[in-house]
């Protein structure tokens, strides 16, 4: 059985198919799952879902493992220079909507381990806000100047054209989350 089926359908048929090509395995033998029967209607245990009277049953979705409703992360979309920075200000200012920017450094390993967490953070403000990054050694040092970047990681909240807050992430990734969440609840 593979664990990271892309959906359930694919996990419930690769187990029930399985099952009947080999005979069940004894540690299987507590679990059962109720999403597969609204797909093919067996448990992992090869039984018609109807005629598995387990008790883990209850709580064992497996749509919550894999749900696709929404992206797991978002990428951080790139700021190249000073006039890349204009246009994406403009658009939010059109669109009343503010952004995020990840001043960072590819040699900066808290950069380095602060940037995925940020894309799954972006991955819960999709539809409120846009995350961007910028690798200060890539960009003309005008952009860095304009930010007034001293530390990295440094994440800035945009809005109206303007820097509004900002943290900068010298510690704990997951303590810079919280106040980059902080900073994002204070102005959406």
């Amino acid at each position: 059985m593979s664990i990271l089926a892309p959906n359930s359908h694919l996990l419930c048929r690769e187990v029930h198919h399985r099952d009947q090509q080999q005979p069940h395995q004894p540690n299987w033998s507590n679990i059962c799952c109720s999403y597969p029967i609204k797909t093919c209607g067996f448990g992992f245990d090869g039984r018609k879902m109807d005629q598995c009277k387990k008790t883990v049953k209850r709580d064992c979705k497996a749509e919550s493992f894999w749900d696709t409703s929404r992206p797991a992360f978002v990428e951080l979309e790139p700021i190249t220079d000073a006039e890349h920075l204009d246009l994406i200000l403009d658009k939010a200012k059109q669109s009343s909507q503010p952004i995020v920017i990840d001043w960072m450094a590819a040699w900066c390993r808290k950069c380095i381990y602060l940037k995925p967490k940020l894309e799954k953070l972006a991955a819960e403000y999709d539809t409120k806000l846009t995350f961007y990054c910028v690798n200060v050694n890539n960009v003309p040092q005008a952009l860095v100047k304009r930010g007034n970047i001293s530390k990295m990681p440094t994440i800035q909240l945009w809005k109206d054209g303007e820097m509004k807050a900002e943290v900068i992430g010298g510690h704990k990734a997951w303590l810079v989350i919280e106040e980059v969440r902080e900073m994002i609840q204070n102005f959406v």
